[in-house]
């Protein structure tokens, strides 16, 4: 066990409460009639506003109702829908959002219960940034999550990508009217590819055009999913191991939408993305964009719901791994390891075999085995952390072959509100190489117990809406907070590597903020940014070139991470130094999840909330 780190943010006075926000969003059409009217300022009112934004939300976003089970009785009709990503699509997403915040900001929540307020707060701060963004001249702009990009189709963004692993993950096949909504949906498809190169081609004529090297990694990935749409490929395999108990023609059906217009919107996407490379140039970062400068200042304001610039986000980095490598730099030396940078040396310490798993399929069920293990034994400690326990349903997931070229090493989230849905963490084992038996545990603690998954499942018990709208500095503060809880619970007590591996991952992250930055503000190149990345950080080349695509595609969001991670250490030392002998680690951790995702100046607030009436 090692004492939480101390960590100092400049200008802290600086959060806003401005935020991110992820998919897509409204049709008043799918809110009951009696909602959609102005309601009184009482608490009855206060929850029928936020049920109408929450159903106005998912009208416009039906994959999100999916996953999260709720649609079903007079949304059924959503089952069958997919979100329009066309550029109609989102100024009817605009429009919405415009006109519930206007709605929200109309309602005087000042005499209501501090729970009401905050759900209140959160859909004023998503939706404000959230319309910061739409006024900008291009990009993708998530209102209630964290993939905001200026790119419409990339290595990591597109509905290449998202709905074909949305249809077999989530979209349930029990009934034969679940299949129908299925192949609804498949019908859909080929549309939704249309909308995003029309937008494709329109950012294009703007002079929005993606680095080569990420255009490349597009193009292999678009490819593989060609070459499966053609010959039926998991879009029928899907349909198909799930109706064998279900009389119909599924296969046949199925099998005709992919082969003929699902390949045919493929090959467009292609094409197009094709005439782009031709364009295109190695410059990685929003700098080398017209108005990038404007759209990476919005997209980290987003990612971290405060206003530091970049410059002041790049010193953070440093000064935050120097305080890490410092913590590395014993163990390190009790192990043998004394020459060299604290990188070169977990460089060393990365490249020992005893570590690694085989670049094979045995390594690869050798690595879901081990994660196995690791969620039995975290899952066990749980009521140390926390007073109010929650299910931490969870599956464990290889990312589709075709996603993990251009996919993080893992990335999890929970599942349906009902349970019938597990949340998952997703698994890219592209090569096992991306990981090692010592960075695997944090991993685990970070994407599912008690990190992404188990703290999705409390923001469910909230109003749907909670479970909607999600502030990046949160959610991945919070899982970084995990990988810390992880540790604190002695989850690494007599394994020295094992806490290298949790310290080097705080360490990745505080990196994150010098690269992002370095890259978008400061011009380096793709090359420059994985050199240093590797070279400072110890991680493997194959893992720091798939980070820094990554950053390339989604400017901003990587310096979610530690900017959270941080404000979430000082107000616990907050709460232990203002409530002294009656703090209590399983009441601040219930207070923090509890009060669901929100921007850090409301955490502030919800904290502050915790305290005095633990003081009562």
């Amino acid at each position: 066990m090692v004492a939480p780190e101390t960590n100092t943010l400049t200008r802290r006075q600086a959060l806003t409460s401005l935020a991110a926000g992820g998919s897509a969003l409204a049709l008043n059409a799918c809110a009951p009639a009696h909602l959609a009217s102005a309601p009184a300022p009482t608490a009855e009112g206060a929850a029928a506003l936020l049920e109408s934004v929450a159903w106005n939300l998912l009208a416009l976003s039906p994959e999100g109702a999916t996953s999260l089970g709720v649609d079903s009785g007079d949304h059924a009709g959503l089952r069958g829908r997919l979100t329009d990503r066309s550029a109609a699509g989102q100024q009817r997403i605009a429009a919405q959002v415009r006109a519930d915040l206007a709605r929200v900001e109309a309602f005087d929540a000042t005499a209501l219960d501090h729970s009401t307020r905050t759900s209140l707060a959160v859909i004023r701060s998503a939706y404000r940034t959230a319309l910061e963004g739409f006024s900008l001249p291009y990009g993708d702009v998530a209102v209630g999550g964290y993939r905001n990009t200026p790119y419409v189709v990339i290595q990591n963004v597109g509905a290449y990508l998202d709905i074909p692993r949305f249809l077999d993950s989530d979209h349930p096949i029990e009934t034969s009217s679940d299949a129908e909504a299925y192949l609804t949906r498949l019908e859909a498809y080929p549309n939704v590819l249309d909308g995003e190169t029309e937008r494709l081609k329109t950012t294009a004529a703007q002079g929005v055009i993606a680095p080569d090297f990420l255009i490349d990694k597009a193009l292999r990935q678009l490819a593989a999913s060609l070459a499966g749409a053609r010959s039926g490929g998991g879009l029928v395999d899907s349909i198909t191991r799930r109706t064998k108990a279900i009389p119909g023609n599924w296969e046949a059906r199925a099998r005709a939408l992919a082969v003929g217009p699902v390949a045919a919107a493929l090959s467009a996407q292609i094409a197009e993305l094709t005439r782009q490379r031709a364009r295109a140039t190695s410059d990685a970062g929003m700098a080398a964009r017209p108005g990038g400068d404007a759209f990476y200042a919005w997209a980290l304001k987003a990612s971290t719901t405060t206003t530091l610039s970049p410059e002041e986000i790049h010193q953070i980095g440093l000064d935050e791994l120097k305080a890490l490598h410092a913590r590395m730099d014993p163990i390190l030396r009790s192990l043998g390891y004394t020459q060299g940078t604290v990188g070169q040396r977990m460089t060393a310490l990365g490249d020992d075999p005893r570590f690694a798993f085989p670049d094979n399929d045995e390594g690869r069920a050798q690595i879901m085995a081990f994660i196995s293990k690791r969620l039995d034994y975290i899952r066990a400690q749980m009521p140390r952390a926390f007073g109010k326990l929650t299910r931490g349903n969870v599956e464990v997931r290889r990312l589709p072959p075709e996603e993990e070229p251009g996919a993080p090493g893992a990335y999890g989230g929970p599942g349906s509100i009902d349970g019938k849905i597990p949340g998952r963490m997703w698994i890219n084992l592209g090569t096992t190489k991306l990981h090692n038996k010592f960075s695997l545990p944090t991993l685990v603690h970070h994407e599912a117990i008690p990190g992404h998954v188990w703290q999705g499942e409390y923001a469910q018990t909230l109003p749907l809406i909670r479970s909607i709208l999600a502030f990046n500095a949160y959610s991945e503060g919070w899982a970084l907070y995990a990988e810390t809880l992880g540790d604190e619970l002695g989850a690494y007590e007599g394994d020295p590597v094992g806490q290298l591996g949790y310290l080097q991952s705080i360490a990745f992250r505080a990196c994150r903020l010098v690269v992002d930055t370095g890259l978008h503000a400061k011009r380096w190149s793709r090359e420059q940014a994985i050199k240093w990345f590797a070279e400072t950080n110890g991680s493997g080349l194959d893992e720091v070139t798939s980070e820094v695509d990554r950053y390339c595609s989604w400017p901003g969001q990587a310096c979610g991470y530690k900017i959270g991670h941080t404000q979430i250490l000082r107000q616990r030392a907050r709460a232990q130094a203002e409530l002294g002998q009656a703090y209590d680690l399983r009441a601040f951790d219930d207070a923090v999840v509890g009060g669901g995702n929100v921007p850090l100046d409301v955490l502030a607030d919800n904290i502050s909330e915790y305290i005095r009436t633990t003081k009562r």
